[in-house]
């Protein structure tokens, strides 16, 4: 059985100044999306359709004003709406912790929206653009989980070889470090999975040789949603929740719509391609 080493925090001390390691997995992810996304422009489909890297820098800023917006706003309203109603100007204190991934979700699909709009673009075009560049992302975030010793798993058999104490839960329980499973399944896999999807011509392109947009896009929500749903199982709810209808987590269930609407968006992408 392991225990958490119970990382310090804070990576770097400069002076007055602390630089925090969740700080530098966020500048981990989005250097990692500007990486994929530059790569991601030069494959035929985008290519043809005149993308640059330029754009890529521009798709960039409005995605991190959608994730830290989304991400603050969506666990304020979806995990404690009652304690930020009545302590307001903490909604502001980012720097206290409390993102949620289906509010940055949003906040992204907003943005997107916005430069699609302002770009000209199909917003379905710009969304598969980028799905296959959020997974690495997401597996530098749940590395910052690990390091901070937050979000651990449910209990587990101790007898299990990477079983793992965190101190921070205060309790000596076995756990599973399910950072590391959500970090491997929503980060790698999903990743790996998406970007040999993406490249695939059967993405863009239908049996008659029609553009397709929205595939991707579906592969991805009905693949993060599947994958988060199967590692909250192993990941322990949030005490001030706890499970909810049908003994689901909150993350389970705002899943569900991601699931649904994976399943929607491919069917929709399918008719919409031979209807033209």
């Amino acid at each position: 059985m392991l225990v958490h080493p119970q990382f310090d925090p804070v990576a770097l001390h400069l002076g007055v100044f602390q630089i925090h390691w969740y700080g530098l997995t966020y500048l981990a992810a989005f250097g990692l999306f500007h990486l994929l996304a530059t790569r991601r422009v030069r494959q035929a489909p985008f290519a043809a359709a005149g993308w640059t890297a330029r754009d890529v820098e521009d798709l960039l800023f409005f995605g991190v004003l959608g994730v830290i917006l989304g991400g603050r706003l969506g666990y304020v309203l979806f995990y404690k709406p009652g304690y930020y109603l009545s302590h307001l100007p903490e909604v502001l204190a980012v720097w206290q912790g409390g993102m949620s991934f289906h509010g940055g979700l949003l906040g992204v699909i907003a943005a997107m929206a916005l430069f699609a709009r302002l770009r000209g673009r199909s917003f379905m075009e710009v969304t598969d653009l980028i799905a296959p560049c959020v997974p690495t992302g997401l597996a530098c975030g749940r590395l910052g989980n690990f390091i901070n010793g937050e979000l651990w798993g449910r209990a587990a058999d101790a007898s299990l070889p990477w079983a793992m104490v965190f101190p921070q839960s205060g309790s000596d329980l076995a756990r599973h470090p399910s950072q590391i499973y959500q970090f491997a399944m929503e980060g790698l896999l999903l990743f790996g999975l998406l970007w040999w999807y993406g490249r695939s011509p059967s993405a863009h392109v239908n049996p008659g040789g029609q553009r397709v947009w929205g595939r991707v896009s579906a592969a991805f929500l009905f693949g993060y949603g599947l994958f988060r749903f199967i590692a909250e199982y192993f990941r322990e709810p949030d005490s001030f929740l706890g499970p909810l209808a049908m003994g689901l987590s909150m993350g389970q269930w705002l899943c569900v719509p991601m699931l649904l609407g994976g399943v929607v968006l491919w069917a929709w992408a399918g008719r919409a391609a031979s209807a033209r």
